[in-house]
């Protein structure tokens, strides 16, 4: 007896569309994808079947990197360059935040990820415990790490709030929640705080997500101080033994690339992000080439407007062809996988990102029936390079149903919307 049984679906998956198939869900992975004379007989012992007529199930978009609150300030300052925005318009906005905030900043973040078809993301920020209340609630999936900044006069205690949010939240409801450490970046986290950060992620055996080698400034005043790149210089600090998601790595050496690959360092790419704040184009080819895992992140919604992967798939997919001059450099299907399967690698699921038996179900039901999908010789092709995050009708993360025909199950949008209105009028003043 199968919990969820979606009928009548073209299936996106790694060997090729199939169509007409039926996905079978049960305790929250996929247990067969069957053909439509299969369906019949399961739909018996179905405890809630989902007609997916005209539509394609895709994956789940993985999103790498985010600072999700901060779409409260989504348009609250533009056009600068990162520490200029950060120094004169987000960090002293920020300084207004408080719990309830957050919450209804999260809310909105994660309502505007499930609409367009993101099922997990990995967030960095401040009262991260609202935060995993918000995902609990909610029903999407998580990597959270609680932000840290050895120059902020909180810096012990953060280092115990995110001590508390992994013994509290790490592994919950079967690794829908899971937990890493977040030193901020080497401009706000001194080596002496580093030490304790990277001897507390010995103590929880716990992993590292941290902002490495963004722009050109931190990787010249890195090597001012220490004669090192800041990968060669995290590296013999001893960051990198256990799991690490380096978020950005725009500018990395080839002697940097090395390190990462022989550590297993995942690169959290932010093209969107990058280049709205001038920060540069990161050389994710070749990062690829050496065998290190990119996934894809929309940064905070501040700097990239929006927390639509589709978006930045769409443009991996094509920045780099002209960078390298190459209309080869990252194909359509790699662009997707970053995207989906390798984002969820970087952020350690093995069984995540992928439309196959024993896989999560983490599902997307894109509507095709739009203009913009026909003729349909190629889906995977039309979902990168020309379907639009609004063709989205059904979402499900771990077989439940959290947008359905394109209402949220879990999030009251009306009262969501009437609190960002009265936050918008907080920081305003």
């Amino acid at each position: 007896m199968s919990d969820l049984l979606i009928t009548n679906v073209d299936v996106l998956t790694d060997e090729g569309v199939l169509k007409n198939h039926a996905i079978e869900i049960e305790n929250g992975y996929i247990t067969a994808i069957l053909k439509d004379s299969e369906a019949i007989k399961a739909k018996d012992s179905a405890k809630d079947v989902l007609d997916g007529k005209g539509q394609l199930a895709a994956p789940g978009l993985v999103n790498t990197h985010t600072h999700i609150a901060m779409g409260l300030f989504r348009n609250y300052a533009d056009d600068l360059e990162l520490m200029e925005w950060l120094e004169t318009a987000i960090w002293p906005t920020e300084a207004k935040l408080n719990d309830d905030y957050v919450r209804y900043g999260t809310q909105l973040g994660i309502a505007e990820m499930l609409r367009t078809g993101t099922t997990t993301f990995s967030d960095m920020y401040f009262f991260m415990n609202t935060t995993a209340e918000v995902v609990k609630e909610t029903g999407i999936r998580s990597v959270l790490s609680r932000g840290l900044a050895g120059v902020s006069p909180t810096a012990d205690q953060a280092l115990v709030e995110n001590a508390d949010l992994f013994r509290t939240w790490n592994g919950f409801d079967n690794d829908r929640i899971k937990v890493l450490l977040g030193p901020h970046a080497p401009y706000t986290c001194p080596d002496a705080y580093m030490e304790k950060v990277i001897s507390l992620s010995h103590e929880l055996n716990c992993g590292i997500h941290m902002h490495l080698s963004e722009t050109k400034g931190e990787v010249e005043n890195v090597m001012k101080a220490t004669g090192k790149t800041p990968i060669a210089h995290m590296h013999d600090l001893g960051l990198f033994w256990n799991t690490t998601l380096a978020a950005h790595c725009v500018h990395v050496t080839d002697e940097d690339m090395a390190i990462m690959a022989e550590n297993n360092v995942a690169v959290a790419h932010n093209p969107q992000s990058n280049l709205k704040l001038a920060s540069g184009i990161a050389p994710v080819p070749e990062m690829i080439g050496k065998g290190i895992t990119v996934g894809l992140g929309t940064d905070g919604s501040a700097s990239n407007n929006n927390a639509d992967m589709l978006e930045e798939v769409r443009l991996v997919a094509t920045l780099h062809k002209a960078r390298l001059y190459d209309p080869k450099a990252i194909p359509a299907q790699a662009a997707w996988h970053m995207g989906t399967v390798e984002g969820a690698k970087a952020l350690g699921y093995t069984d995540l990102g992928v439309l196959a038996k024993g896989y999560r179900a983490d599902i997307v039901l894109y509507d095709v029936s739009g203009m913009h999908w026909m003729p349909r010789y190629n889906d995977l092709a039309a979902l990168v390079y020309s379907a639009n995050s609004s063709d989205v009708n059904t979402t499900i993360v771990g077989g439940k149903v959290l947008m359905k025909d394109k209402e949220l199950l879990t999030i009251d949008e009306e009262k969501l919307r009437a609190e960002i209105t009265k936050a918008q009028e907080y920081f305003s003043n």
